[in-house]
């Protein structure tokens, strides 16, 4: 019993060969390049399958009788039992003239080879894709009945099969696997597709906020889910079993999950927040299809919706299916596996498998450039605030990047040290005095910057000041306000504006933002420094909603408390002090941000906070009061409450649930 098969190398068609390497007979392979050859050699090996079973052909389905030769046909001639069509493109973003040459043109040329040969059965490995957006249960020996075929990947898949079933003159079965995931027992897969494309969006999720944290999102269709080893244990069963010739085999998840369900087990399974609450999308009929038609060829809509997509690595024909209409009937499957221990695994049951697989070989963050070095390499670096803190561990992480390192800040001696410390590790770096609070010095040193440098490629605005004081101890000390502003927004604001032309004109740049966790949590006695930082905010989102086109990326930090000489004494390990972050832990957020370029990188706490504030904010402002109530007044030696507070049992219980600020 000798079979034939194309696609062996691909997702579904490497899991098969595995299981019909077990049954008697020869395989024969055909084989479009030398890497499919070498891709073969591997999973003979990988799996411990004969190798003396196994016969390659080179050959492609694009060509009249997949270009074998007169002496191949003859050889393979009243040889072949089974002949299994697994190649074809499974891409929802693939060209349509491509999928037009694989997809149809490539099954009419495998169906007529097969013919030619006089193979035994013809099976063809189609898609639950066939149906369509068909609304409602979809039969196995429906076809014509199909609608919604506007999709290039559903009408070529779509016409292939009608092609086999109206036209083969030897016996055919065609399966209608749905959407194939990983192996429910490893959860290996080979390709993003299908719900992958959410798996980093939830990813992110569980990056910004603690995983108990409820949700409001949307309940969409039924997504046929199946993992790979069950589709190709039930296509290896029913091609293997007689009389079932001229059928076709719905592959799928009788009892399937709508989508809220499915991304929900997905995130749990990757210790992100779930939807608590979710709006079912079948609300959203009630309005007309052309309204959502019309609302779709808006330009500025679908710019937005490009956008978005980009953004979030998702085609729009993969949003689409989140509210998939169509349900299958599988009876034809479910009868031929009656006498087989093989049933469709539950989602629950192996979903931990799919999401650990993914984050482990899939995540496209694996495959990017993580290393500062390879980031930064060759790129001019411009630093605020380079002599202490912050901005000196900075330069010190960036000094043997081979970037160019232009270092700003008020102390020249300091500013030599750490130039001579940068070169020290073999870095290259020039310095500049300047007091960004002030035009004039910030305008002369921005232009002795474009003359010597030309273009900055990356912008740290570190450079800040710092005052702790409550409202009331400042209504005599607006010259407070006005200095905090000063260096913090419109110094941010004169380097950001200074150089943002030659980013512009060169259609790249990155500028990162120093700003304060006080932003997000409304911090009690930083009314001062939190308005400035705010400013600074404000001003980001609204330049990256002008400029997400241009090549230019923002970066805000909302930087929890770090121990600088910035910060007073009191904060320094007092006992129910506010925990600390090191110099060096701040300048690793800095490098995070350099690599991923993120919008905002911020704590949990922060992020936690601002949805309070959001939400609830009265309930914020009586959080943070207390907290404020229970904690020390001072400046320096100024406005000091009771000493005996600073060790209270409830500072030291704050200090105890601050400690998050960490994270």
């Amino acid at each position: 019993m000798n079979s034939f098969i194309t696609g062996a190398t691909g997702f579904i068609g490497s899991n098969f060969i595995r299981r019909l390497a077990k049954r008697p007979g020869d395989i024969y392979v055909l084989s479009f390049s030398e890497a499919d050859d070498q891709r073969l050699l591997e999973l003979i090996e990988k799996y411990e399958l004969p190798r003396n079973k196994f016969h390659t052909f080179r050959g492609s389905i694009t060509e009249a009788n997949l270009n074998l030769s007169a002496d191949d046909i003859k050889s393979l001639t009243g040889k072949i039992t089974n002949f299994f069509h697994f190649a074809a493109i499974y891409d929802l973003e693939a060209d349509e003239e491509a999928m037009m040459r694989a997809n149809i043109d490539g099954t009419e040329h495998t169906l007529r080879l097969a013919e030619r040969i006089n193979a035994g059965c013809f099976h063809y490995i189609s898609s639950i894709a066939v149906a369509g957006q068909y609304r409602g249960w979809f039969r196995e020996d429906m076809l014509n009945e199909a609608t919604g075929l506007e999709n290039a990947y559903f009408a070529t898949k779509h016409n292939a099969e009608k092609l086999v079933q109206e036209t083969a003159t030897i016996p055919w079965r065609a399966y209608r696997p749905g959407i194939v995931i990983g192996d429910s027992q490893t959860g290996a897969a080979d390709r993003i597709d299908g719900p992958y494309y959410f798996f980093k969006i939830i990813q992110r999720l569980r990056r910004s906020l603690p995983e108990w944290t409820p949700l409001l999102g949307l309940e969409g269709g039924r997504l046929n889910l199946v993992p790979v080893d069950y589709v190709v244990d039930t296509i290896d069963h029913i091609a293997h079993k007689g009389e079932l010739d001229n059928k076709c085999f719905h592959i799928v998840d009788p009892d399937p999950y709508r989508a809220g369900e499915v991304i929900n087990m997905i995130a749990e399974a990757g210790h992100a927040p779930r939807m608590a609450m979710r709006l079912d999308m079948r609300l959203f009929r009630m309005i007309p299809n052309n309204f959502w038609q019309q609302l779709g060829h808006l330009p500025v809509l679908r710019n937005v919706i490009d956008a978005l997509s980009q953004e979030m690595r998702i085609p729009k024909d993969a949003v689409k299916m989140f509210n998939y209409p169509t349900q299958f009937d599988c009876s034809n499957t479910l009868n031929a596996l009656s006498d087989s221990n093989i049933s469709c695994p539950r989602l629950p049951d192996y979903v931990n498998n799919i999401w650990d697989y993914w984050e482990r070989n899939l995540d496209p963050s694996l495959h990017v450039e993580r290393t500062l070095k390879g980031t930064v390499k060759g790129k001019v670096i411009a630093l605020t605030g380079a002599s202490s803190g912050i901005g000196y561990t900075t330069a010190l992480k960036l000094a043997e990047t081979g970037a160019t390192l232009v270092l700003i800040a008020r102390n020249l001696d300091r500013l030599q040290e750490v130039r001579n410390e940068v070169e020290r590790r073999g870095g290259n770096a020039f310095i500049y005095q300047c007091d960004l609070s002030k035009d004039e010095e910030a305008q002369q040193t921005l232009e002795e910057i474009k003359q010597r440098h030309g273009k900055v490629d990356i912008l740290i605005n570190n450079a800040g000041r710092s005052i702790r004081r409550s409202v009331m101890h400042s209504v005599e000390r607006l010259h407070d306000y006005e200095r905090t502003m000063q260096l913090n927004y419109f110094g941010s604001l004169r380097m950001i504006l200074g150089l943002l032309p030659n980013m512009v004109e060169d259609h790249s740049g990155h500028i990162i933002n120093i700003s304060s966790i006080a932003v997000l949590t409304n911090q009690p006695r930083f009314s001062a420094y939190a308005a400035s930082k705010s400013a600074l905010d404000s001003f980001t989102r609204t330049a990256a909603t002008e400029l997400c086109t241009q090549g230019i990326n923002f970066t805000t930090i909302n930087m929890p408390l770090v121990e600088t000489p910035m910060i007073a004494d009191h904060y320094r390990n007092a006992e129910g002090g506010i925990p600390l972050l090191t110099s060096d832990e701040a300048a690793d957020l800095i490098v995070k941000a350099i690599i991923e370029k993120p919008k905002r990188i911020a704590n949990r706490l922060g992020l936690f906070a601002a949805f309070i504030h959001g939400a609830y904010p009265k309930l914020g402002e009586l959080i943070m009061n207390a907290g404020f109530s229970i904690s020390p007044e001072t400046d320096g030696q100024e406005h000091k409450t009771d000493p005996s507070k600073q060790g209270s049992a409830e500072a030291k219980a704050l200090t105890s649930i601050m400690r998050e600020i960490h994270m």
